[in-house]
């Protein structure tokens, strides 16, 4: 890959000798033979590795020259057998690319019928917009013999023409004749030849050159417009970063106090916003900060308790062994009021659990949220951790505060002579009637044998759950009373990511179709937790792990005498009651104390004490000291936005008067689908490489290396060795632009770009491709 640099030094670097200048052509030529043999070896081996050189000279435009391969047949060497495919799939990585002009080279001492180059050139450019012909070997055809139609494009037109070229020969190369001198040869040649003497002056290496550099100027012309819009919307979207640097001192005291204070307010100021819920910069893709733990507060809390209460065998079978105790050796004839209280304050206990579990999802969130708003977060962090262990012990002084007084005398507490009238099951408090709790979708699990899992669109209300064919709610599915429906957890498969939850019913009845359980699979395990809490509201409880009564429970606890049982029921209607009140009482407390010893408290620490204890942790004058890689970051976003700038400026005064030519009329040139042959498919795109070097081969070539010259103004530049190469301008084709001042325009331009089409390769030529220097418009 030949980058030409125009340039008032002459110099060449390598992109594998980063930082060496070579001023003498005959090391860029040894270095080149060095570097394929490092690669590739010395028996014709290929390699995927490209060799980048890149020339600067007063003598050349700013044009990149991709020096591709002939297409190769059979694999000699150390060439591997797929060689064709890997050099086919090498070059339609290059000149499928709009950006480029196409030059199919052909020696006209061969069938131009037969031309590979034109063929692989007609299947990604059909229309011939990004394609010139170059013939070469003009001088050694037979001898009565010439190219003249060819050249006036009647005998097989191409809408951009062809030019031709000629190159030294194999003698003259190793003779290493002076590239001035193969140029003025060149010249004589079309000048004294009868069949090419009337268009001398469209023929040639110097001639190719100009045609070059219009086409150039043409692509400029047509895509600037779409370049200014580009660079416009890169500059507005620096703008605002670049603007806090415009007035940047790194060493200004006053720079790094204000920088602190404004840093501090406007971490308060996001931390406010992510947990109240009023921030400019809203999440759509997931819950977070204040909303997430709005659901820890009114969703998984109040399931972490549900799950503690209602498990009724375990706590008539711990009711009936606390009476028992009570009595001791006497038979009882009245309900104990100890028992009632060992089994309340037995409740209450359980309650810890779930009271830090929630504490402790608040802290992650709230740790999370602080993450979010900035990176250097160890401080507050650390102050979180210190308020979780206050907030925890008041938490705790709760719950011992409930323990230390059974409060009988509650308004809400039913009372002995309730409980003893009361039925546990007509006590079971619903939601209103038909009111909807939730709508959403879930997958239902089912075997592959029994029609496969589906999703569907779910509706539950405080009596049924219904689910439809989708959002409309037009077809419905089904619908599932709720009444005896329980909830069980179910592991995931072993190849699902989705997270499951099971719907059965408690007698054991089928809940939809032959199906004793129905399995509910969402994306998330929060959106499980979510749905659960959901069927809480509509009173469908989790199912309890249900104990061994034969290894923990005696038999006698079953078989109760009728007395024992109405006061276990007494006692268990006592229980409902009153855990009911400190169940209200502690979902009531918990977020609050939570919000005033955690989050609140973290608000004012940002706000009041974080600036304070900031200045006092360390050394002020290094408190604000920019690092390393904050400075290389604003270093780089400075300089990119006045490269921007300086690009926006040097568009601006491009003149748009430049002088273009318009497109060639299209030609017919069926003559390329009739010579081709029957299509074959590509290669799988396995076989695709990047270009390789192609092996050296012996005898006369058209494009052999150049000879190094005395001056500097002919550099040699060696090709890669290979199969007969068809270059842009034959074997000195990175003479030409060393030889009579060049044609510069004022601002390089890019090829006109092609549509590609998919034909296959012909014969073994090379296309080489050129397109314009990576800074020709921005450097």
């Amino acid at each position: 890959i030949l980058q030409l640099c125009f340039n008032k030094a002459e110099y060449a670097e390598f992109l594998h000798c980063k930082g060496r200048k070579f001023v003498d052509f005959e090391e860029v030529r040894a270095e080149i033979e060095a570097e394929t043999d490092r690669i590739t070896g010395s028996n014709k081996g290929i390699s995927p590795i490209p060799i980048n050189l890149r020339v600067y000279s007063p003598n050349v435009l700013n044009l990149t020259l991709i020096d591709l391969p002939g297409m190769t047949k059979v694999a000699v060497g150390d060439q591997p057998l797929d060689i064709e495919h890997q050099i086919r799939d090498m070059l339609l990585q290059f000149i499928t690319k709009e950006s480029c002009l196409i030059l199919a080279v052909t020696p006209a001492n061969q069938d131009l019928a037969n031309s590979d180059a034109l063929k692989i050139a007609k299947e990604v450019d059909p229309q011939g917009l990004r394609t010139i012909g170059v013939i070469t070997k003009l001088d050694l055809m037979d001898e009565g013999t010439d190219a003249k139609d060819i050249l006036e494009n009647k005998l097989l037109p191409l809408r951009r023409g062809y030019i031709g070229v000629v190159n030294r020969s194999q003698k003259d190369i190793d003779g290493r004749k002076d590239i001035r001198a193969a140029l003025a040869a060149e010249r004589k040649f079309f000048l004294s030849h009868p069949g090419y003497r009337h268009m001398a002056e469209r023929m040639g290496t110097p001639h190719l050159q100009k045609q070059l550099n219009q086409q150039l100027t043409n692509h400029i012309r047509d895509t600037l417009p779409g370049l200014r819009s580009k660079l416009q919307s890169q500059v507005l979207s620096l703008e605002k970063e670049v603007e806090e640097y415009k007035n940047f001192r790194p060493d200004d005291p006053t720079r790094k106090t204000k920088a602190l204070l404004q840093m501090v307010q406007q971490f308060g100021v996001d931390f406010e916003k992510r947990i109240e819920g009023s921030g400019d910069q809203v999440d759509t893709a997931e819950l977070s900060g204040g909303a997430k733990i709005n659901r820890i507060f009114h969703e998984r809390f109040p399931f972490e308790l549900v799950k503690i209460v209602f498990d009724e065998k375990e706590l008539r079978r711990e009711i009936s062994h606390a009476i028992k105790n009570v009595h001791g050796v006497r038979t009882g004839l009245f309900t104990p009021d100890l028992a009632f209280e060992a089994i309340v304050k037995k409740q209450i206990i359980k309650l810890k659990e779930p009271c830090i579990k929630c504490i402790d999802l608040v802290i992650q969130e709230l740790i999370n949220t602080v993450r979010q708003c900035t990176n250097k977060s160890w401080i507050v962090t650390t102050y979180v951790r210190e308020r979780e262990g206050k907030t925890k012990d008041q938490v705790m002084l709760l719950i011992d505060i409930e323990l230390s007084y059974i409060n009988t005398n509650h308004e809400d507490f039913i009372g002995f002579a309730n409980a003893q009238q009361r039925n546990t099951h007509q006590n079971k408090k619903r939601a209103i009637p038909n009111q909807v709790i939730r709508k959403g979708w879930l997958t239902i699990n089912i075997s592959i044998m029994k029609g496969g899992s589906k999703e569907y669109w779910f509706i539950l209300t405080a009596e049924s759950l219904s689910w439809y064919k989708d959002e409309e709610e037009k077809e419905k599915k089904y619908m599932l009373p709720l009444d005896n429906l329980k909830l069980r957890d179910v592991e995931k498969g072993f190849m699902s990511t989705k997270h499951v939850f099971g719907v059965f019913n408690t007698e054991s009845r089928n809940v939809y179709k032959d199906l004793r359980q129905i399995e509910l699979a969402c994306d998330t395990q929060e959106d499980v937790d979510s749905w659960k809490a959901s069927f809480l509201r509509a009173g469908v409880y989790p199912e309890k792990d249900q104990v061994d009564t034969e290894d923990t429970a005696p038999s006698e606890t079953f078989s109760m005498d009728p007395q024992l049982e109405r006061q276990v029921e007494t006692i268990r209607n006592l229980v409902d009651s009153y855990i009911g009140i400190v169940n209200k009482s502690i979902r009531d407390l918990m977020p609050k104390t939570i919000m005033h010893l955690m989050i609140n408290s973290a608000k004012d620490f940002i706000h009041s004490e974080l600036l304070a204890y900031l200045y006092s942790s360390g050394d002020q004058n290094s408190l604000m000291e920019e690092s390393a890689d904050q400075a290389q970051r604003r270093d780089e976003m400075l300089r990119m936005y006045h490269a921007l700038k300086e690009a926006l400026h040097i568009i601006g005064d491009i003149t748009t008067t430049t002088v273009t030519v318009p497109v060639p009329p299209p030609v017919n040139d069926s003559w390329m689908q009739e010579a081709s042959p029957t299509p074959q498919r590509r290669p799988p795109a396995a076989a695709a490489l990047p270009p390789s070097r192609p092996p050296a081969v012996s005898g006369p070539r058209p494009g052999p290396p150049l000879n190094p010259s005395p001056a500097f103004g002919g550099p040699p530049i060696p090709s890669r060795p290979g199969p007969p190469p068809i270059n842009a301008f034959g074997s000195n084709n990175h003479q030409d632009p060393f030889s009579a001042p060049p044609l510069i325009p004022s601002r390089p331009a890019r090829i006109p770009p092609g549509v590609p089409s998919r034909r296959p390769p012909g014969a073994p030529h090379r296309p080489t491709i050129i397109r314009p220097a990576e800074p020709s418009l921005l450097d």
